[in-house]
């Protein structure tokens, strides 16, 4: 199994050449330099690719409004890339916290982990219905994906995002407000405004014994993000590199692969760029045109993504000044933020798909060659799949069909009907908080009441056509489509 450490360099942005004491911003990110070599190594890894290494994803993106990517972007020793970043942040502020504090994180793990897991878990889905779209393999009846389904399935994702982070500040800001002035000495006089290189190497904090792998894990994280949180502030939480939206094609293993198991390991800062625009060299000049004018296609929903990030980064920090911040804003905004990113996976997912069904054996067999280069050795695509960056068994997958066609109000069980099973869902989770569509909540307003009633009432019977009736509608366009296995 691939050791922990070795993920951390997963969430270092690397989209060029890095100077030693350049500072790394939401500037940076948003420049259509950085934003197009991410996209275009995005798009190399998913063309060249297959759903179990899509399905690789550091668990420090989950939950991210804590300042830690700023850190670790950062770093003045420039060892923000390294493979012991995130361990050695997370065991010297385990190191600063009392047994209580830390004992606290651990039942904080305890009670998070199902959810990080259903986060994980329910990301193959998007993943699956991408890949049929890549293949020609879509619904009968459909054309392709269908961007209000994507939005709508990416805000439930980002509603159990919030969830997973209110909850995360709840515990960590108290915990943080409460330091005394000898832990503030530690943190400040060893680790604040200095490299990685300088923190002390004090080794793991936390005994392993009674904790699963998941929840070792989840402390770790809680802790290196409770540093950052510390030492930041809401400029450094609202920062996130230019790969952290559109993180369903693969490029976090076909980066990470070599670092795998390699402790002490940097992934070279120019890797992204380099091979993003070899993945463009590659391409004819209108397949290049589809990957590069998601530049300017994403930008609007890509702002305002940064605009939520503000949002919840200001409510959060809320605990750390001992107010409690309301769950129902947080949830508006992540829902919110959901459908930005929803957006721009679609466009992501569609425009790849347009270029993967037009590129020839040559073009194909180039591509290639850049992922063997980049893996060095490496397995081209894992055998199985990944929970997070942890090696798993494929897990089955639920139908991505729903994804194909406009969400039908009232259909909560997604089978394209509205009838008695939907009234079920609904009648059994009516009246509870921080729901989803799938509980009934058709409104998206977070909870399932009345509203929601009237919504399944309305649509009572209403079912989308059957596929016979638009089979010869899509024929012809289906015929179009190339049909090969990823």
């Amino acid at each position: 199994m691939m050791r922990f450490t070795s993920l951390c360099i997963a969430v270092a942005c690397l989209i060029g050449p890095a100077t030693a004491h350049a500072v790394m911003d939401m500037a940076n990110t948003l420049s259509d330099n950085a934003q197009q070599n991410t996209i275009a190594f995005d798009g190399l890894a998913f063309l060249t690719g297959s759903i179990g290494s899509d399905s690789f994803f550091p668990p420090g993106k989950v939950a991210d409004f804590w300042g830690f990517q700023y850190l670790r972007d950062n770093d003045p020793s420039g060892m923000g890339h390294n493979t012991d970043f995130l361990s050695r942040a997370a065991d010297n502020m385990l190191y600063a916290l009392t047994a209580d504090q830390r004992q606290q994180l651990i039942t904080l793990a305890k009670s998070q982990v199902a959810s990080i897991n259903q986060y994980g878990y329910g990301r193959f889905v998007l993943m699956d219905a991408f890949r049929r779209n890549l293949t020609g393999n879509i619904p009968t009846g459909s054309t392709g994906l269908n961007l209000d389904a994507v939005k709508s399935y990416s805000q439930q994702l980002y509603q159990l995002d919030g969830q997973i982070s209110y909850q995360r500040a709840q515990v960590m800001g108290p915990i943080l407000a409460s330091l005394t002035a000898t832990q503030r000495a530690y943190l400040n006089n060893n680790m604040v405004g200095q490299g990685m290189t300088s923190w002390p190497n004090v080794g793991e904090q936390i005994d392993k014994r009674g904790l699963t792998n998941d929840e070792f894990v989840a402390v770790t994280t809680y802790a290196s993000d409770m540093f950052s949180w510390y030492a930041g502030n809401t400029d450094a939480d609202v920062y996130f590199c230019p790969e952290r939206q559109g993180t369903y094609f693969g490029s976090f293993y076909m980066k990470d692969a070599p670092a795998m198991g390699n402790p002490n390991y940097s992934i070279p800062t120019n890797l992204t760029g380099d091979m993003g625009a070899a993945f463009l060299s590659v391409l004819t000049p209108a397949q290049r045109s589809l990957v590069t004018n998601l530049v300017s296609s994403q930008n609007a929903e890509l702002l305002k993504i940064v605009d939520r990030r503000e949002d919840v980064s200001t409510l959060l920090r809320q605990f750390i000044a001992g107010q409690t911040p309301s769950q129902t804003d947080m949830q508006d905004l992540m829902t919110k933020y959901g459908e930005h990113d929803g957006s721009i996976i679609y466009q992501y997912a569609t425009a790849f798909a347009q270029v993967g069904q037009t590129l020839s054996s040559s073009q194909q067999s180039q591509l290639q060659a850049l992922r063997d280069e980049i893996l060095q050795g490496e397995p081209s695509v894992p055998s199985g799949a990944f929970l997070y960056s942890t090696p798993t068994a494929m897990p089955t997958i639920p139908s991505s069909d729903f994804l194909f066609f406009a969400p039908l109000a009232g259909d909560a069980t997604r089978d394209r009907v509205v009838n008695f099973k939907d009234y079920i869902v609904l009648e059994g989770d009516f009246g509870k908080t921080n729901a989803t569509w799938a509980m009934g909540d058709f409104n998206a307003d977070g909870v399932v009441d009345f509203k929601d009633y009237t919504i399944l009432e309305a649509n009572f019977g209403t079912s989308v056509p059957e596929p016979a009736t638009l089979l010869l509608v899509t024929a012809g366009a289906a015929g179009l489509l190339i049909r090969r296995r990823g």
